[in-house]
């Protein structure tokens, strides 16, 4: 099931996609999804309403060099245990949204990911099985980060943390195999990066398992499962991708700073 968040001509919503191509249709979710997906009759075209970011998460939790060909690209030793660091929720935008390039930085570049959507409420010191029934589904995302920032500052929390700087999208997709979903980043339709989940040094499930011993995890949070190798350039005028086979593609367009 892809679960979708909208604008439409009465305001916002949850959506639940139905079809393909142009007789796709956004069925209204009453409420929210994380306690069940109930319809209230309400549909539009998909046509005629506006794919938003599909949450806005209290907090996105990352995770750092999940990827052994990354972290060798990085100079970096692959970690015993899941690196773990945070992005404000603020850094959230949506499919078609602009991700802005801060006046303060030179070296922008991607980071394609897939990203954990948490569906249960009070994930807390939860076990592997217990996790995997925790998440709601899985999105595209974009590791924005200010490179040069990062290494001047020795520690990431600026670097990853401007708005903008987390594109999620398209939607939630809630039925995937996540043991071999290619991750694909295009930009200006040159291909970037290109690997696959089952290149993990740590699983989904794993990752929200061990999240959950150091903090609660609540319905709409995300969890960043790394990047594989190949992160580059992001530059003004930039058309970016990020695709996982079984989700669909996120799209978003790279804007100087006003």
């Amino acid at each position: 099931m892809r679960i979708a968040r909208i604008a439409h001509p009465q305001g916002m919503s949850f959506a639940r996609l139905e079809g393909d191509g142009p007789g796709a249709t956004a069925a209204e979710i009453d409420g929210h999804p994380f306690a069940g997906v109930k319809l209230t009759g309400q549909r539009w075209a998909l046509d005629d309403v506006r794919l938003l970011a599909p949450v806005i998460p209290s907090k996105i939790v990352c995770i750092g060099r999940n990827y052994a060909e990354h972290a060798e690209e990085q100079g970096a030793e692959v970690p015993s245990e899941p690196l773990l660091f945070l992005k404000p929720s603020t850094a959230v935008v949506g499919p078609g949204d602009p991700v802005t390039v801060p006046t303060v930085a030179d070296d922008i570049e991607h980071e394609a990911e897939m990203a954990v959507v948490i569906g249960l409420p009070g994930a807390r010191k939860v076990s592997r099985e217990a996790a995997r029934q925790a998440i709601l589904g899985y999105t595209c995302a974009n590791d924005v980060t200010a490179r040069d920032l990062q290494k001047r500052d020795g520690q990431w929390t600026r670097a990853k943390g401007f708005d903008s700087f987390c594109p999620l999208g398209p939607w939630v997709e809630t039925d995937l195999d996540t043991h071999d979903a290619e991750i694909r980043c295009e930009v200006n339709e040159e291909v970037r990066q290109l690997d696959s989940t089952k290149s993990m040094v740590f699983d989904p499930a794993s990752i929200v398992a061990y999240i959950s011993q150091v903090m609660t995890l609540l319905p709409g949070d995300v969890v960043l499962t790394g990047t594989p190798a190949g992160i580059g350039p992001m530059n003004a005028g930039d058309k970016v991708s990020i695709s996982v086979a079984g989700i669909g593609t996120l799209t978003n367009q790279v804007v100087a700073s006003e």
